[in-house]
């Protein structure tokens, strides 16, 4: 409730904690040009996410420590893991089963190589960068743009592999088949899944429900342009370096963005949401029965922005059904970070908009929810790329005091 005296007269009037009003931004790092993507995983053990980000422009990945609510709002202590031109892509995986977790970087540029950053084994080293070493997989040398990558355990031997994808000529999405020592760079062997475009996003789920993870794909150029599903064919045959049978989901031709898996009507059934480059979001909900099947829907970006980029499905508000955080890119000054909640109906094409990081800002990228400073609503991390922003959290004021 506030209040407000005109002429003498006092006039009472309430309004949501959350409103259309620009949130509190935090800096987690800003000590490098042009971060890209953020990754999370909590690390050391002490149940608060850490992020990893490549950053473009300054040719380094960072991992930074998530401190704690009571140090969260400061800058996070941080390490250069590795330093490598155009990263595109980083993400945490313990990929010699060691208890240290490593991280992996995916190169586009001149680079067109996919490397791996080994964690120091000793936890106490983990923040010193001379105790991080940098190799690459010699099957990716030099081979393809490479934008994207997911762990995953895709044969059932020798711990986990890894799913990548690339754009531009000659690319694909496929898998790098973990050796019995994966240190051994040499014997990781690539097997070729897909002809793509230009990939975004690598999501494993299991969609079948038989057991083993399917990918979730989004292509954003090129003949095969769209949101789509390649079926795991079974750890005996995938060993093989079988292909995987490709099934399409939706937006065919559209030069779609970033995607997320997650019920977004409450239905129990895992539904697929995608950005796109066409001034809306495209909702793939999920039909009942046994086959994977979709029903398209679509709702408008976010205050009328033409160019959707990445998105986030979570509670924001707390009312008990989920809303769409998203980044998006206007004609700049623009609101390009915002949340939206239906009203009537998810199938409704408006959604309502509300901003969450004003007009600063103009290149975001990957969008996490995380309750940082652990007071009861998501807050949401992401990153920006042109204008120095570099990787920063924005505040929820729905619990603020």
């Amino acid at each position: 409730m506030a209040r407000v005296t005109i002429l003498g007269f006092v006039i009472f009037f309430h309004f949501s904690v959350i409103s259309d009003a620009q949130w509190k931004r935090h800096i987690i790092d800003d000590s490098s040009r042009g971060a890209d993507g953020v990754r999370v995983e909590d690390v050391n053990g002490d149940g608060y996410l850490d992020l990893t980000t490549g950053w473009e422009e300054g040719g380094v990945v960072r991992v930074t420590l998530n401190p704690g609510p009571a140090a969260v709002r400061q800058r996070w202590p941080s390490v250069t893991v590795g330093e490598v031109a155009s990263p595109e892509d980083a993400v945490f995986v313990d990929l010699d089963r060691d208890g240290a977790v490593d991280v992996v970087s995916c190169c586009e540029g001149s680079n067109r190589s996919v490397f791996i950053h080994w964690a120091p084994r000793e936890r106490e080293q983990y923040l010193e960068a001379q105790a991080w070493t940098t190799a690459y997989f010699p099957a990716t040398r030099k081979k393809q743009s490479w934008m994207f990558a997911s762990a995953l355990d895709v044969d059932g031997m020798n711990g986990v592999d890894l799913v990548v994808g690339s754009k531009g000529s000659g690319a694909s999405v496929g898998w790098l088949q973990a050796p019995k020592n994966p240190r051994v760079m040499t014997d990781w062997k690539f097997y070729p899944l897909y002809d793509a475009g230009w990939i975004m996003t690598i999501a494993p789920h299991d969609l079948d429900g038989d057991g083993d993870m399917d990918i979730v794909l989004s292509d954003r150029t090129g003949r095969a342009a769209g949101v789509k599903w390649l079926e795991h064919p079974g750890p005996a045959v995938a060993a093989e370096g079988g292909r995987w049978k490709e099934h399409e989901i939706g937006s065919k031709g559209k030069e779609v963005m970033f995607l997320k898996v997650a019920d977004l009507d409450g239905d129990g059934l895992e539904d697929v949401i995608c950005t796109n480059r066409n001034g809306h979001m495209d909702w793939f909900r999920r039909r009942e029965g046994e086959k994977v099947a979709w029903e398209n829907h679509a709702f408008e970006l976010p205050f009328r922005l033409p160019l959707g980029k990445s998105l986030a499905v979570g509670d924001i508000d707390l009312d008990g059904r989920v809303d769409v955080v998203s980044t998006n890119r206007g004609s700049e000054p623009a609101k390009c970070v915002a949340w939206q909640t239906w009203e009537g109906s998810p199938t409704d094409r408006k959604w309502k908009e509300n901003d969450i990081g004003g007009i600063e800002g103009a290149k975001f990228d990957l969008i996490e929810l995380i309750d940082l400073d652990k007071d009861g609503d998501l807050d949401v991390v992401t990153c920006e790329e042109v204008a120095g922003l570099g990787l920063i959290w924005y505040e929820n004021p729905n619990r603020e005091p």
